[in-house]
């Protein structure tokens, strides 16, 4: 077996996570099992004590689940992981562990919507308090602190906006006033960018998207960076029940051995397409950041390995710009998530944010010619050309200023 811990990265991509197993398979076997049988009951005692090393119900631990965590944790450079049933559910759990009520939580204003839906709903019913800033502005974070302030919480890139966020200077910040980070990874991947080596407390990630990178899993992760902290979200993942299945580990952990080739084409096609949107007469303005006119340009280039596969951009003429370049794509999807093999595109105006109207979405920054785009691995010819016929339908009649 390899000592994954003097290899490159793209080669822990391939081999971590991988143990011994009975008659030496390549690939970590599929453990599609709910519990698991004891020599005897001593043997139980010892394991339910925690004083042997073993497994007894696939809630609590699985070999296939902690082969994929073991796997993850590597390339993140954390000590442990733990799998979760989706992004969400790792959320859940991490605030779940780390917050008691009469607690106060720093937000990335540009996060998940559901994220922020937990914090304000779910969260706030038992005393917890949410105040949401743009995290890519460090004196909006100082701002926001209170005494009882115990997460810093940020997505970077942040969703839809693709803002960027300090890491080592969010984390010098809450070290003295002894708050926890938590990183949100989903959009960069380990590939891309690792919180840790900025200072960072705690890490999670959707693997629906680009860590598993095949749109045929949902699933979520939360890598911590010592054992106490580990012991602590493992009792409260085992009590919220939220865990991840076997058979969804063993295509997360199949799906981690692309990864670092994945996020090269991503990189490669997305930078090529923002370059060609940015020119485009009819698009108003594009978000990548690995374009130099991205506002957090160079924060991009102190912490990220790549750019990423992810592009928002406005069209002009507004919701019926956005609506036609949906309605005219052929070889993009028209779907939401992100992250997989196959660029997918949607208008949140027409689509996930129809039923907010427009003032409340003009209030959360989201624009009716809005689009968020997922850069998938295909030919970026390919790409380009959907583009150009979807966008040669586009008639502006009148530009309308919504902002």
């Amino acid at each position: 077996m390899a000592d994954t811990k003097k290899i490159h990265f793209d080669s822990k991509c391939v081999h971590s996570g991988i143990g011994e197993y009975e008659f030496g398979p390549v690939v970590p076997p599929i453990y599609q099992t709910s519990t698991f049988k004891f020599e005897n009951t001593k043997h139980g005692g010892a394991l339910f004590a925690g004083d042997q090393k073993g497994h007894i119900y696939t809630r609590m631990s699985n070999p296939t689940v902690e082969a994929m965590e073991n796997s993850i944790a590597e390339l993140e450079g954390g000590h442990k992981a733990l799998g979760c049933a989706s992004g969400m559910s790792a959320i859940n759990t991490t605030f779940s562990a780390l917050l008691e009520a009469g607690d106060h939580v720093i937000c990335s204003k540009s996060v998940y919507g559901p994220t922020s839906t937990l914090l304000r709903t779910i969260f706030s019913k038992f005393g917890v308090e949410t105040t949401f800033v743009e995290t890519a502005y460090i004196e909006q974070i100082e701002d926001a602190i209170k005494p009882n302030t115990k997460i810093i919480y940020v997505e970077t890139p942040g969703n839809p906006t693709l803002c960027i966020t300090d890491l080592a200077a969010v984390s010098k910040l809450a070290k003295s006033i002894n708050a926890k980070v938590v990183v949100d990874n989903t959009f960069m991947s380990p590939a891309l960018q690792r919180p840790f080596e900025f200072g960072v407390d705690v890490v999670v990630h959707s693997m629906t998207k680009f860590l598993n990178g095949h749109a045929d899993v949902v699933a979520g992760i939360i890598v911590v960076k010592d054992e106490e902290t580990y012991k602590k979200f493992r009792s409260t993942l085992n009590q919220l029940g939220g865990v991840i299945d076997p058979f969804n580990s063993f295509l997360v952990h199949r799906g981690l051995k692309t990864l670092a080739i994945r996020m090269e084409k991503h990189n490669q096609n997305s930078q090529v397409i923002a370059e060609y949107l940015e020119k485009h007469p009819k698009i108003k303005w594009v978000r990548y950041p690995g374009l130099k006119s991205h506002p957090h340009y160079e924060f991009g280039l102190k912490q990220h390995k790549g750019h990423g596969g992810m592009i928002t951009f406005e069209v002009k003429g507004g919701f019926n710009s956005g609506e036609t370049l949906m309605n005219s794509v052929k070889l993009c999807q028209l779907a939401v998530s992100l992250g997989g093999v196959e660029t997918l595109v949607q208008h949140p105006a027409s689509m996930t944010h129809l039923t907010m109207g427009k003032e409340a979405r003009k209030s959360a920054g989201i624009t009716d010619g809005l689009v968020r785009l997922s850069v998938g691995i295909e030919n970026v010819n390919d790409i380009l050309t959907d583009f150009d016929q979807a966008l040669a339908k586009i008639e502006i009649k009148e530009e309308v200023e919504e902002m």
